[in-house]
């Protein structure tokens, strides 16, 4: 990791996940699984979360914003693309509400929690595999 990242890293509030995201557990996962299966899935894993409230669902542009309440407040949007049949990207974007110039790690934490309750609900594929999907 970089001296960038490492600063980045440190003084950051937000955390999001990508294709080709220089830290292996912030890459997009896929899973075997068709997208509005992937919605409910997810949705049913944060109604059932202490300190979490879906706020909205969209299942059209595949995103669930979600208002995380326990521990630091924080502000999350779920997007859940279907890149082929039965092969679903899901990929966080997490802001917490602070007034400091860190979050200390928390959004980073709560997507790593996140794909770690996934992985064990859906069939995992893979990360940052979009590329030999195509």
């Amino acid at each position: 990791m970089g001296m960038k990242q490492t600063l980045k890293k440190i003084f950051s509030t937000s955390t999001e996940t990508s294709e080709n995201h220089h830290v292996e557990s912030l890459q997009t996962h896929y899973y075997k699984i068709m997208k509005d299966k992937a919605i409910k899935e997810v949705e049913a894993l944060l109604k059932n979360k202490e300190g979490f409230e879906v706020a909205s669902i969209s299942e059209d542009h595949g995103e669930i914003i979600v208002n995380v309440k326990k521990g630091k407040k924080a502000f999350m949007v779920v997007t859940i693309i279907m890149v082929r049949p039965f092969r679903t990207a899901v990929d966080f974007s997490v802001s917490t509400e602070t007034m400091l110039f860190s979050d200390f790690g928390f959004s980073r934490k709560v997507i790593e929690v996140m794909y770690k309750e996934l992985d064990s609900r859906l069939q995992f594929v893979g990360t940052g595999i979009g590329n030999e999907l195509t």
